[in-house]
């Protein structure tokens, strides 16, 4: 196994810093980001006490500035680019504040192609990358009140085509995984903005509205997360690009 230095956004909790404990028990060296400088050092330290191998930087992929200052900072260079960071917000669009709006954009598509741009010229020296984008079953379905988060996820699938378009001349590869829902706390709180919006209990807002769609009605977990991460940056996917991993327990088959 090539041993990978991988970068990964939003690492402080969730799907980030799952994904980020799985990935160094096998053996590559993780890159952590966030806005949270105590979550990723905190996380760091644990995956070296593990016998692991971390290193941990601030990360704000809204700013230039920011990302420049981040990749100057690391180790060296990633060879691998996970786009994990995200946050949602719940309302109709009515009531969803511009500004609001904006800001899921600029972090979940602006800052994808913020840091990917920053990344590729070391890839390209390199003449190999491998670049993951975390986007959800909202990248390819819809659901009420997440206009932003929907319409930013979506166009995740059409930036990572161009890209591996732009990049099918050397051994870069770029992928959208997209899950359904994974129990984090990110989800949780939509739990509760879900129950409140829809004026149900939060047992039911899981039952009928996040696992219903799923024919085999279960929450997607990190491991699996993980394990497709692990074969995307493999020899074995070297073809596999501009493409999207959907893992959604059967929601779109129907």
């Amino acid at each position: 196994m090539q041993r990978e230095r991988i970068l990964v956004t939003g690492a402080g909790s969730g799907i980030g810093a799952g994904i980020a404990e799985e990935l160094a028990r096998q053996g590559h060296h993780l890159q952590l980001t966030d806005l949270s400088p105590e979550a990723v050092e905190r996380l760091a330290a644990e995956i070296r006490e593990r016998g692991g191998s971390a290193e941990a930087q601030v990360l704000d992929v809204t700013r230039d500035e920011s990302v420049s200052a981040c990749l100057a900072s690391l180790s060296s260079p990633p060879t691998v680019l996970i786009n994990n960071a995200g946050l949602q917000h719940v309302a109709p669009l009515e009531d969803f504040p511009m500004e609001r709006f904006a800001y899921l954009i600029e972090v979940m598509l602006t800052g994808v192609a913020r840091l990917t741009r920053a990344v590729l010229p070391s890839m390209r020296a390199a003449n190999r990358g491998r670049i993951i984008n975390i986007g959800s079953i909202h990248s390819l379905v819809a659901s009420k009140f997440k206009s932003a988060y929907v319409a930013a996820k979506h166009g995740l699938l059409g930036f990572s085509k161009v890209i591996a378009l732009e990049t099918a001349d050397c051994d870069i590869t770029i992928n959208t995984i997209c899950p359904s829902y994974v129990r984090t706390p990110l989800v949780d709180k939509q739990i509760a903005d879900q129950a409140l919006r829809h004026g149900i209990p939060e047992d039911q807002v899981v039952r009928e509205i996040m696992l219903k769609p799923m024919p085999k009605g279960v929450f997607i977990s990190i491991e699996e997360l993980a394990g497709i991460v692990g074969f995307l940056i493999s020899p074995a996917a070297r073809n596999i690009t501009g493409q999207c991993i959907v893992v959604d327990g059967g929601w779109t088959a129907q």
